[in-house]
């Protein structure tokens, strides 16, 4: 058999498991909108508050006000679109980019798995998801079962480093040695049926530590191989449902689950598509032509290597933090985008200081009358956020009128169940600290080590 890059870029497979991952990501999704709308969260998070925390270098994204509900109106619609596949170049595209934008307008309500959509969302804009079981393809006539295998592939990678990485955080020793911050988090869970005593166990917390670093680290792998999927997509269910059950991450247990069907044999698809078939009542049969999905060679050509770039990036952006000096869950300087998944409790106090430079009148900030609750906890714990907040408040009273303003802040940080410690220098002037990706100088360095990787 020919094993060459080319023989492979040349090789087909059926097309089902992509159809069913574009449905059931597009219904999840849906469904993800419809709740984040009727929570009322769009309106607390993303109107109600006065200020909101840009990422560096996307300050242009902002919520649009009442504006906001038609970015999620829009997302829900692309999504709906996405499922059925109608029109599905530009709906994912329309996806992608609202789904994106919401992402971005404050990292406050920064998650992995909003991340993680995103990529895989941009990911899908790439593959031929709708050239089987879609309405393109039934209003077109243009049917094709098979599609080159490299299309589901993808996917499966993106999966596996998803996996594979969040293992591969947790081997540091917080998590492996003190079952830190499940420590901290299981007991909480002490109302829980049946399971709320097991919570107050240590065995518990280091078994779920233990657990949760080997399933990481061992999933993609067990998925892969034929003999141990069905064990393995039992556990993936199972982690998945507990994981729900203890912790409140809203629709990302059951993205991951039905996202992991894409591993499955066709057959495995074709009597999903066949029982979803039954319920719209559609004959599935029209669909089934044999024909190949041969797509512009030279578009295709673009697609892999923008893909192989896309994928280069995501295998390094995680290891960026060895760029930065000092601890990375105290400074937090490549934390995002690299996940690391509830690896860590942070607790903070932050209270700022304004001070007149030439007269050194100064008076304290009551952040209540700028931020939410919400806003203010991951404040308090994170470097760039402060300093965002600094620069914030600088013009907010250099607008007042104030002169000669510098803004100082007193700020202590919790980790991990230990002391809490001075975090931010309280003599330096946030307000002339400018962001960028270099190190925070102004962090005052960690007074223990967390070994790990």
């Amino acid at each position: 058999m020919d094993f060459s890059p080319k023989a492979y870029f040349h090789k087909h497979t059926e097309a089902a498991p992509l159809a069913v991952f574009r449905i059931f990501f597009g219904i999840m999704m849906l469904i993800s909108i419809i709740r984040f709308w009727s929570y009322g969260w769009i309106d607390k998070l993303y109107i109600q508050p006065g200020f909101f925390f840009s990422y560096f270098g996307f300050d242009f994204v902002k919520p649009l006000g009442i504006y906001t509900y038609v970015i999620f109106a829009i997302c829900g619609i692309s999504a709906l679109m996405v499922a059925l596949g109608f029109k599905y170049r530009l709906a994912i595209i329309t996806f992608f980019l609202s789904f994106t934008y919401i992402e971005l307008m404050d990292k406050t309500t920064y998650l992995n798995h909003y991340y993680f959509i995103s990529l895989l969302s941009f990911l899908m804009i790439f593959l031929p998801a709708h050239a089987y079981f879609s309405v393109d393809a039934w209003r077109k006539r243009k049917s094709f079962q098979q599609i080159p295998v490299w299309t589901i592939d993808v996917v499966k990678l993106l999966l596996g480093i998803v996996y594979f990485y969040a293992g591969l955080a947790k081997l540091n020793s917080d998590w492996l040695l003190k079952a830190m911050p499940l420590k901290i988090w299981l007991p909480s869970k002490y109302s829980i049926p049946l399971l709320g005593d097991l919570m107050q166990q240590e065995w518990i917390h280091y078994t779920f530590s233990y657990f949760g670093a080997v399933y990481d680290l061992t999933i993609p792998f067990l998925l892969l191989y034929k003999r141990t999927r069905i064990i393995a997509f039992v556990f993936v269910v199972a982690f998945h449902v507990l994981t729900r059950v203890l912790f409140p991450i809203g629709m990302f247990p059951y993205i991951m689950i039905v996202s992991t069907l894409i591993f499955f044999d066709a057959n495995i698809h074709h009597k999903i598509l066949g029982v979803i078939a039954k319920m719209i009542k559609i004959n599935k049969e029209v669909f089934d032509t044999g024909k190949s999905w041969i797509g512009n060679q030279v578009r295709s050509r673009i697609s892999v290597v923008l893909l192989s770039v896309f994928f280069a990036i995501q295998l390094l952006l995680p290891f960026r933090y060895w760029l930065y000096p000092g601890e990375l869950f105290w400074t937090e300087e490549g934390f995002r985008f690299s996940w690391r998944v509830m690896l860590m409790e942070k607790a903070g106090y932050a209270n700022f200081k304004i001070v007149d430079g030439q007269t050194g009148k100064r008076f304290y900030v009551d952040n209540d009358d700028f931020l939410t609750a919400f806003q203010q906890k991951q404040m308090a714990t994170q470097p760039d956020f402060i300093l965002q907040y600094a620069h914030y408040l600088k013009q907010h009273f250099e607008n007042q009128g104030h002169q000669n303003v510098e803004i100082y802040v007193e700020s202590y940080v919790a980790l991990n169940g230990r002391l809490s410690s001075p975090y931010i220098d309280p003599n330096v002037d946030l307000g002339k600290q400018k962001e960028s990706f270099k190190h925070k100088t102004w962090i005052i360095p960690f007074k223990d080590e967390i070994k790990g990787l």
